[in-house]
């Protein structure tokens, strides 16, 4: 079966950084471009970052400067290190494949 699992999230002070982690299982994992999205309390799902299978990156403004992504494909593996943390970063953050396979989420939470 196809499952994408999101881990790495927690609490941060601004100005501190993350690594997010999203396993693949079930796929050619090297075959897909993968992204995280984020979406914020009564905010919309939003893209943050995406890479293709050749390493392309593509980055939201909000995340530019600030965020990386980049994957392992013998891990099957896709990380998201977030530098520079704000408040306003705070989300639960999804990991997709494709734009249609979502994993369950995992809590990012920038507070002093």
């Amino acid at each position: 079966q196809v499952q994408l699992v999101e881990s790495g999230g927690g609490l941060v002070q601004p100005g501190g950084s993350l690594r997010l982690s999203c396993a693949a299982s079930g796929i050619i994992f090297y075959a897909y471009t993968m992204g995280w999205y984020r979406q914020a309390p009564g905010k919309e799902r939003e893209l943050v970052a995406t890479i293709t299978p050749g390493g392309r990156q593509n980055y939201a403004d909000s995340a530019k400067g600030r965020f990386t992504i980049s994957r392992d494909n013998a891990k099957n593996t896709v990380y998201l290190q977030m530098n520079s943390l704000k408040p306003e970063d705070t989300a639960v953050y999804y990991c997709n494949r494709d734009g249609v396979q979502w994993g369950q989420g995992t809590q990012v939470t920038v507070s002093s």
